[in-house]
Parts: structure tokens; sequence; C-alpha cells
């Protein structure tokens, strides 16, 4: 009973451990997005994540670490999302323009159910926002995790949907399009449930924004491949 009692303490210690660093991460991704980093204190953290204060330089090393280690949470969480939608950034493209634009309408789909109606991405989209308007070494992480292989991805697809390359101005900007619009209702939600006299944003919601982001993607592709919006998902 006694050698059990030890072999199980250190698993606990990790565990606990290993939660005391998720609920930094967690405080400092709501702290920093809506305070800013400047005017979060780590007292501030500790206090948000039931922790001692102490626990930010044990785990992180300081607070400029546990800037970093939030942006490494939204690259492996938005990559996970991006992974089950998109494939890997190596993987082949889809074999054939039905196919690829079949995934994109998924990805569409799979994009606003996350941004749109998830609670998390709120914390996640108010940290990138200060990052972006004031960038620092936490941007070029999220930029090189995230921002740059999954629009490149997307390029990729796209190319194989209608046959313009992956890598022309016009592709690019076209995808940023398809990406803004759905961020938009992330940035603008207050003003969004507002004008439609919604009270929340949720799966239902949702649905409607899928619905019409839908329809424009659709219609994009019917202006650059005829017919192509008699195909992939209605």
């Amino acid at each position: 009973m006694g050698k059990e009692t030890k072999a199980k303490k250190p698993q606990r210690e990790a565990s606990a451990a290993d939660q005391t660093r998720t609920s930094l991460v967690h405080a400092a991704l709501k702290l920093f997005g809506r305070q800013g980093f400047d005017g979060t204190s780590t007292r501030e953290i500790a206090a948000e994540a039931k922790a001692n204060i102490g626990s930010i330089a044990y785990h992180f090393g300081s607070k400029e670490g546990l800037r970093a280690a939030a942006a490494d949470f939204i690259v492996e969480t938005i990559q996970g999302i991006a992974g089950q939608a998109l494939g890997a950034p190596q993987a082949p493209t889809p074999s054939n323009p039905e196919a690829a634009q079949a995934q994109l309408f998924a990805a569409l789909e799979r994009m606003v159910g996350f941004v749109v109606a998830s609670p998390q991405a709120g914390e996640i989209v108010q940290f990138v926002l200060r990052e972006l308007s004031h960038p620092t070494a936490a941007l070029d992480r999220i930029y090189a995790g995230v921002f740059e292989p999954t629009h490149r991805r997307l390029c990729q697809i796209w190319e194989q949907a209608t046959g313009e390359p992956a890598e022309s101005e016009n592709t690019k900007l076209t995808v940023f399009t398809v990406i803004g619009q759905v961020i938009y209702f992330r940035i603008g939600r207050e003003a969004v449930m507002r004008r439609m006299g919604w009270r929340e944003i949720g799966d239902t919601e949702a649905a409607k924004v899928v619905a019409v982001a839908t329809d424009n993607l659709r219609a994009m592709l019917a202006a650059h491949v005829p017919a192509a919006g008699r195909k992939g998902k209605s």
C-alpha cells in the first residue's frame, strides 16, 4: 500500500501542475485580449486562474513567456480545427475541381461554427486583434503557425477548384475575402445582434450565417468557373 501511494503521488502532482498551467494560459488569453499586455498584471492573471502568482515564473519564466504560451495555445487550437476541414498543410489537394469546391464549402461551414458560435473564439479573436494592432513576437508565432499555412492551404484548394494560380494576387485576396466575411460576425458581434434582433449568436443563428456565407462562396466560384455554383455543398 505504501509503495502504491508513492507511485501515484507524482502522477497527481503532474496533473495538478498541468491544470495550473492550463488555467494560467486561459486567464492570460482572456485578460491580455480584454486589457492588453501592459494593462494586465501578473497578480491579476494569477487571481483569474486561481493560482499562486509564483506559478507564472515557475511554468513560463515570465509574463512574456506566458504571452508566448497563449499564442501557442491559439496555434494548436486553430490548427486542430483547420486540420479537420483542410487536412495537413503538406497533404495533397483534392483530386478534381468538384472535390475542391466541396472542401471549400466544408471549411467555410466549420469556420463559421468555430469563429461565430464558439465562446472560446471570442477570447482568441480579441487576443489576435490586439496583436495585429501592436505586433509582438506572439503575432509572429500565430502568423507562422496559423495565418500563413491556413491561408496558403485555402489558396491551393481554390486553385484546384477554379484553375487560378494559388499564389496569384487575385487568389490570395479572394481567400482573404472569404475569411473576412466570417471574422466580421465575431468582431462585429454586438452590432450584428442588435441589427438582427438576436439575443445571442448560437447554433441556430450560426446556421443562418452559414447559409448566407455559402451563397456568397457559391457566387464567387460561379464568377470564376462556369456552372460552379451548381456544384459543392448547398
